[in-house]
Parts: C-alpha cells; sequence; structure tokens
C-alpha cells in the first residue's frame, strides 16, 4: 500500500510516497525488483532498536533512513548491493529505503543540494 509519507530531516519536512511493508515486505524488501520499478519502502517496529539489514539479491544502490518515532531521521546510509549486514548505529522505529532510480531523482538531488547525503 502506498501512501504520502513525511520525514523531518533538520526540522525540515520532506513528503516521499511509500510502501508501507507488513511482515512479507519486511522480508523481501527491494530483492529481486528492477530498478526503475523499485519503490520506497517504510519498515516500522514495534520497539526501538538498532536493525540489521542486508542487500543481497538486491542489483541496485539505495539509501537507507533510520528514523525516531516522530520520523525524525537519525541516520541516512547509501546501501550498495550485494552487501552481507548493513546495521544502524543507533536504536530507530521505522526504515526508509530509498532506491536510486528516476522516481526518486528529484529527492536524492533536494537531499545532495542540502548536504545530507553525498
Amino acid at each position: 500500500m502506498k501512501q504520502k509519507f513525511y520525514v523531518l530531516l533538520n526540522k525540515k519536512k520532506i513528503g516521499i510516497e511509500a510502501e508501507i511493508c507488513g511482515l512479507f515486505g519486511k522480508f523481501r524488501g527491494l530483492m529481486f525488483r528492477k530498478k526503475e520499478n523499485a519503490p520506497a519502502l517504510l519498515f516500522e517496529f514495534k520497539k526501538a532498536k538498532k536493525i540489521k539489514l542486508h542487500s543481497i539479491f538486491v542489483f541496485f544502490d539505495f539509501y537507507m533512513l533510520t528514523l525516531d518515532g516522530k520520523n525524525n531521521v537519525i541516520e541516512i546510509k547509501k546501501v550498495a548491493p550485494f552487501r552481507i549486514s548493513i546495521s544502524s548505529r543507533k536504536k530507530n522505529r521505522k526504515i526508509l529505503e530509498i532506491p536510486l532510480n528516476k522516481r526518486y531523482a528529484g529527492l536524492i538531488s533536494r537531499l545532495k543540494k542540502k548536504n545530507f547525503i553525498t
């Protein structure tokens, strides 16, 4: 289910259309998806915790944003394909995966322009 989602990055509200993932979606993530068709994915957790992910069978780079319960961005990481383990440094309640494709090029460009990502 896709919906407009807002994150707060240095007190600036940024809108992102994301697919909210259930249990199967959390397991699959961006695996086996084509780069240009891949949506941004939002994973929500009941408790704040450090999360470990992988990018095995993900064939393109993506950004992983970790969020607190109020959607404040805690950390941003660029993730390469076929990584066995990607860990968050701090406890978080949500993870947003944003693929580097044409659909999100404008968002990525704005984040780079404001030096939030490199």
